[in-house]
C-alpha cells in the first residue's frame, strides 16, 4: 500500500504537468493527493510494531525527522527544475523520480517488511492494551483532540509567521533564512522529542513544547527583531516536536492488530486542524489584524496544556 500510494501521488504530479487549465489542474491535484497521505498511518504502524517494547518514540521521531529533511530539500530541487524549464517540467521530473524510486524500492521491500501482525504471536506482556480488546479508546480520543490542537497551531504558524517577520522589519532575503531556521528547528524537534519521550514523561514534553510555542508566538510580536532569528529555531522545535510524542503514544493505546486503522483515524482527524486553522486565523487576521490573530492563536493553543493533564491517567 505504501508503494502504490507513492506511485499514485507521483502519477498525480505527472498529470498536473499535463492538464491545460486551472480547474483540470485543481482536479488532478485532488486526485493525486489521495495517494499522498497513504504512507503516514501505515509507516507509523509499521514502526510501532518493529519497536514494540523499547525505543518506539525514538524510532517514530527518526521517521518524522527524515520526512522533514525531504520537506526541506525537495522544494530546492523542484525550484531548480522550475528555473531550468518551467513548473510543468518540474512536475514531470518529481513525478517520474517518484515512480522510479518506488520501482527500485519494491524489489527490496521483502527484506524488511513486517507484513500483517500475527495475532497468535502478539504477547500481552509486550503490549498490555491487547488484554483490553480494542485498547484504550478513551485515551485515544483524548489524544486525537490534542493532535487536532497541535496540527492547528503548527500549520497556522507556518502560514502566518512569515507575515509577522515581515511586519517586524525583515527583508525578503532575511525571511528566507529565518524560515530555513524554522524548518530546521522543526525537523530536529521531531527527532529530539521522540528521543526524549523514551526517557522522560509524555505530559511534561507536551507542556514543554506547546507551552514554549505559546510563549514564543506571543513574544515574537514584541521582542527586538534581532532575537527573531534564534527564536525561529526554538519555535520550530516546539511546533513540530509534539507530533512525535503524540504519534508514538497512539501505539500505547491501540493493539498492534488494529493500529493501521486507528493511525488512519488519528492522521485524518488531525487534518481538521491542518486545513481549518490557517483559514480561520487568516480570516481573523484580515478582520482584526495580524497581531490579534497571533494572540488569539496563542490563547487557543494553550488549551492543549490542561487537556494534556487528562491524559495522565492513561499513560501512567
Amino acid at each position: 500500500m505504501i508503494v502504490s500510494g507513492n506511485v499514485w501521488v507521483s502519477l498525480g504530479l505527472i498529470l498536473m504537468g499535463i492538464v491545460p487549465g486551472f480547474y483540470s489542474l485543481l482536479t488532478a491535484s485532488a486526485l493525486g493527493g489521495l495517494g499522498g497521505g497513504t504512507q503516514h498511518p501505515l509507516a507509523s504502524s509499521m514502526v510501532s510494531r518493529a519497536y514494540e517494547t523499547t525505543g518506539r518514540s525514538s524510532a517514530v521521531g527518526t521517521v518524522n525527522f527524515a520526512g522533514d529533511i525531504g520537506k526541506m530539500f525537495a522544494p530546492v530541487v523542484a525550484a531548480f527544475f522550475i528555473f531550468l524549464s518551467g513548473w510543468r517540467m518540474a512536475m514531470w521530473a518529481v513525478g517520474i523520480s517518484g515512480v522510479v524510486f518506488m520501482c527500485i524500492f519494491v524489489t527490496y521491500r521483502r527484506s524488511f517488511e513486517p507484513d500483517k501482525p500475527n495475532k497468535s504471536n502478539i504477547q500481552e506482556i509486550a503490549n498490555p492494551v491487547e488484554a483490553h480488546g480494542k485498547g484504550n479508546i478513551s485515551g485515544f480520543v483524548l489524544l486525537t483532540w490534542l493532535g487536532i490542537l497541535d496540527s492547528a497551531v503548527r500549520n497556522a504558524t507556518l502560514i502566518l509567521f512569515p507575515f509577522v517577520l515581515l511586519e517586524r522589519g525583515m527583508r525578503e532575503d532575511q525571511l528566507v533564512i529565518a524560515l530555513f531556521l524554522l524548518f530546521a528547528g522543526g525537523a530536529s524537534g521531531k527527532y529530539i522529542c521522540g528521543w526524549m519521550n523514551d526517557r522522560t514523561g509524555t505530559i511534561s514534553l507536551i507542556w514543554l513544547t506547546k507551552g514554549g510555542t505559546v510563549c514564543i508566538l506571543a513574544a515574537s510580536l514584541f521582542i527586538s527583531p534581532i532575537f527573531l532569528w534564534p527564536i525561529a529555531i526554538v519555535l520550530g522545535i516546539g511546533l513540530n516536536g509534539t507530533s512525535s510524542v503524540l504519534y508514538a503514544t497512539v501505539a500505547r493505546f491501540i493493539p498492534a492488530s488494529l493500529r493501521p486503522r486507528y493511525y488512519g483515524y488519528f492522521y485524518t482527524t488531525n487534518e481538521i486542524g491542518t486545513i481549518g486553522a490557517p483559514l480561520l486565523y487568516g480570516f481573523i487576521a484580515d478582520l482584526m489584524g495580524l497581531r490579534s490573530s497571533i494572540l488569539i492563536m496563542s490563547v487557543v493553543t494553550s488549551a492543549i496544556l490542561p487537556s494534556s493533564l487528562a491524559l495522565k491517567k492513561h499513560v501512567t
